[in-house]
C-alpha cells in the first residue's frame, strides 16, 4: 500500500507499507541498482508478482506541493512555512491554507525536480 502510486499527497508526505514476506522477496530477487538502493521499485516494477494498493488523499489533489527537504531551497521552504505558522505543532490542515493565502512560500521550491531513480 502506498500514496506514491497515484501522488495526490505533497511529496515529503510518501508513506509505503509492504509484509516482511514481500520485503524478503524483493531482497532475494532484485537485481539492478536503482532496486536495491531504494528497496521499492521492485514492487512497482513487477506488478504482476505483488497487489498494489494505491493510497489517494480524499479532500483533494495535493501532489504538486513539495514538502520534502532535499535542498538547500526546500530548507528555505520548510523554514518559511514553519515562521509563518508560529512554530506550533501543525500538519497539512494548517499548511495547505497558509499557501493558499500566500502562494509566494510555495514557490520558493517549486522549480526543484525531485531525482530519478535510475540515474543516466
Amino acid at each position: 500500500a502506498s500514496n506514491t502510486l497515484e501522488r495526490t499527497y505533497p511529496r515529503g508526505l510518501d508513506t509505503e507499507v509492504f509484509s516482511m514476506d514481500a520485503l524478503t522477496r524483493a531482497w532475494r530477487e532484485a537485481l539492478q541498482p536503482h532496486q536495491r538502493e531504494h528497496v521499492t521499485p521492485y514492487f512497482y516494477e513487477n506488478p504482476d508478482l505483488f497487489t498494489l494498493l494505491s493510497v489517494t488523499d480524499c479532500d483533494g489533489e495535493y501532489g504538486h506541493h513539495r514538502w520534502t527537504v532535499d535542498t538547500a531551497d526546500d530548507l528555505r521552504f520548510v523554514r518559511a512555512v514553519y515562521e509563518a505558522l508560529g512554530g506550533d505543532l501543525f500538519g497539512r490542515h494548517e499548511i495547505l491554507p497558509l499557501l493558499a493565502k500566500r502562494p509566494e512560500l510555495a514557490a520558493i521550491n517549486a522549480h526543484v525536480r525531485q531525482k530519478a531513480l535510475v540515474q543516466p
